[in-house]
């Protein structure tokens, strides 16, 4: 899918640049948006209909076609539409122009975990006073809790991962595996009878890749991070539960049943298409990028739940996903916000997005057409995918919290988890360095910590 690579690029920030030192803030007493009362309609009417000019940044391919249908509607709002870079290049340009006070977008895409570091320095606009807490019923709960932790709204949903199991049909069934593993204990099962009997890992952990980490322990109830706005922050990247999820990996790991190659490069997608990896611990957008990647094995793969830790459980974690906000600064605030609305919530233009660019919708009217859950995969046998993590989706565990300097946990994982696992050391033991580090940069930056 076009957006993995994307996501791979924001996931894996390796520069030690933090969200605070980007934005130049410290900690406040809170984050930025209005305190207006209730935008009335006349106020709507009048801006829709004044000539506007706003500016869009995002690096979805061919938003365009969105964004025509969005101008047809309100013929008097021309839109631009840049991407100024995905992943880190994003977000430097984003605060590099708000510090500067000038240059900043309208409307700007905004991963969900880094949407914190931009509420903390005041650089979004609450869209609670424009109406959009009416769409909250809209979304499905955990997607919506990303954009509204509180009583403000700081975006809209765009997209979103929630977790599941791709893998080849045809590799397991060599090893007499006939049904997807239910729970982690049968998968463990099936990783040491896939290795005997192919040779091939039932699937690969990237070594660097903390946002397939950060979403298995999602699954696993586990809490790493806590945030209340304002200057208190909560690290528990150690906790006993994510010490549990930690342990069972090292311990595939140093069995050699689980490969811990690096992900999204070139020996990477050749070990999905070549059958090294039976398998893909991934997130709704893959199954389409999967299949731009290994076109070779079409007919070979299906989709199923994460395996559980508790049999007969239904539960996810997410991995990926982005919003759409308003910037503060935006002169034209109320055709800014109708901007980032109509893209994502417009029924036409939401199920565009999911059937024509592979978004993964968190809308839950696109997530029960039929025009998208019915459709039926040649690459996965037929399957009806999009259906099957349709309702994955509605297992995700809704209080999920990310800290305000994302940027600093990534490339902090990097050194201390991402060494350990491609070493093939203690994950468990590397959880505590992670721990340490965090709290430290956290203290350093003036948060308290939990």
């Amino acid at each position: 899918m076009r957006n993995a690579p994307r996501a791979a690029l924001a996931l894996g920030v390796g520069a030690a640049i933090t969200a605070l030192v980007l934005s130049g803030c410290t900690p406040s007493s809170g984050g930025g948006g209005s305190t207006q009362g209730p935008v009335s309609q006349e106020d709507i009417d009048k801006a829709m209909t004044t000539p506007t000019k706003l500016t869009f940044w995002t690096w979805v391919p061919d938003i365009e076609n969105e964004v025509k249908l969005f101008e047809e509607k309100y013929p008097a709002i021309d839109v631009t539409v840049e991407n100024v870079g995905q992943g880190l290049p994003h977000y430097q340009k984003l605060r590099s122009a708000i510090e500067a006070g000038e240059g900043a977008p309208d409307v700007a895409q905004i991963e969900y975990q880094y949407i914190p570091s931009f509420v903390l320095p005041g650089s979004l606009l609450d869209l609670t006073p424009y109406g959009a807490d009416d769409l909250s019923g809209d979304y499905v709960d955990w997607a919506w809790n990303q954009v509204s932790p509180d009583e403000e709204v700081w975006a809209i949903p765009q997209d979103v991962g929630p977790m599941g199991n791709l893998y080849r049909e045809d590799i397991l069934s060599k090893a007499g595996i006939t049904e997807p593993p239910a729970t982690y204990e049968e998968y463990a099962t099936a990783a040491k009878a896939v290795k005997d009997a192919t040779g091939s890992y039932i699937s690969n952990l990237g070594a660097t890749q903390a946002g397939q980490m950060i979403g298995l322990f999602w699954q696993a109830g586990v809490k790493p991070f806590g945030y209340d706005g304002k200057e208190t922050v909560k690290i528990d990247v150690n906790s006993d539960g994510a010490k549990e999820v930690a342990s069972y990996w090292t311990d595939l790991i140093q069995q050699d049943l689980i490969s811990v190659d690096a992900d999204f490069n070139d020996q990477w997608y050749q070990g999905l298409a070549n059958g090294k990896y039976a398998g893909w611990l991934t997130a709704a957008w893959a199954p389409v990028f999967l299949q731009g990647t290994a076109e070779n094995t079409s007919g070979l793969w299906r989709a199923a739940p994460l395996p559980q830790w508790k049999a007969g459980e239904e539960v996810s974690g997410n991995w990926g996903g982005s919003s759409d906000a308003v910037l503060a600064s935006s002169k034209n605030p109320i055709a800014a916000y109708e901007l980032a609305k109509f893209i994502n919530n417009d029924e036409e233009s939401a199920m565009k997005l999911a059937t024509e660019q592979f978004l993964f919708p968190p809308q839950v009217s696109v997530l029960e057409d039929p025009a998208f859950v019915d459709q039926e995969s040649e690459f996965y046998g037929g399957q009806q995918v999009n259906k099957l993590f349709s309702e994955i989706s509605q297992t995700v565990d809704t209080d999920f919290q990310w800290l305000p300097f994302m940027d600093y946990v990534y490339s902090s994982y990097e050194e201390t988890m991402g060494s350990v696992i491609a070493d093939k050391g203690d994950i468990a033991a590397a959880l505590d360095t992670w721990q340490d580090q965090l709290v430290k940069y956290a203290e350093d930056q003036g948060f308290t910590v939990e």
